[in-house]
């Protein structure tokens, strides 16, 4: 399940504080959560996978070789620059997993691999915040140059680049169904991160996706 409208125009986070209500933007339900709930959470599915991840358990996926792996949840919990719903309600969906993704690449010529970490919500996957840390020394601690809280989004690594997808709502759009899709890359430069390129596609309004035939030839 996604938002329920456009999110106009979209909007990507540098190295800016005070975070955005996206999560209300995007029709968002947070419960406050024991160790037995589903820590963040939204009702419905997720039916893109683009912006849409399988939340149990956290999961890293590594391009780059750090020379010890992050706990991406602590880096979220104690980042005053991320949503503080987020934060608030990033508690386990099963046992101690996390709804939280973590990679690493070489994205800022940093001294160590930069962490990518995308925020999810349990059961569904839906990507509700993306974030980039970059360690400036070796006596440093992680900071955040990057962050995109419009969800849906979720941000994976092209090469030496970001590539952030988003799903875009018009006005009258069903929750099921956006209108589109933005993809935006993002490329290090002068300290910070600068867009290099973004494609927009107009999803059609007359398919239905589940009568598409699969690779096998059989309608899904």
């Amino acid at each position: 399940m996604r938002g329920l409208r456009k999110p106009a125009p979209s909007k990507t986070f540098l190295f800016t504080g005070g975070a955005v209500a996206a999560l209300a933007t995007a029709g968002l339900v947070l419960a406050g959560c024991n160790s037995a709930s589903d820590g963040v959470r939204k009702e419905g599915e997720a039916q893109h996978d683009a912006v849409s991840r399988s939340a149990s358990p956290s999961t890293t996926k590594s391009t780059a070789s750090p020379a010890d792996k992050v706990d991406g949840v602590a880096l979220i919990k104690r980042d005053p620059e991320v949503d503080r719903d987020i934060r608030e309600n990033l508690k386990p969906c099963v046992k101690d997993e996390y709804p939280v993704e973590v990679s690493y690449a070489e994205l800022t010529r940093g001294t160590s691999a930069d962490v990518v970490v995308n925020v999810m919500t349990c059961g569904d996957g839906l990507g509700i915040g993306s974030y980039v840390y970059r360690k400036a020394g070796k006596d440093k601690d992680y900071t955040n140059v990057f962050r995109s809280e419009q969800a849906p989004v979720f941000t994976t690594i092209e090469k030496d680049e970001l590539r952030v997808t988003q799903q875009v709502y018009d006005s009258g759009d069903a929750v099921c169904c956006p209108s589109g899709e933005d993809v935006i890359h993002y490329r290090w430069s002068g300290g910070r991160f600068i867009e290099t390129g973004r494609t927009h596609t107009d999803f059609s309004k007359t398919v239905d996706e589940d009568a598409l035939p699969s690779d096998d030839g059989t309608e899904g």
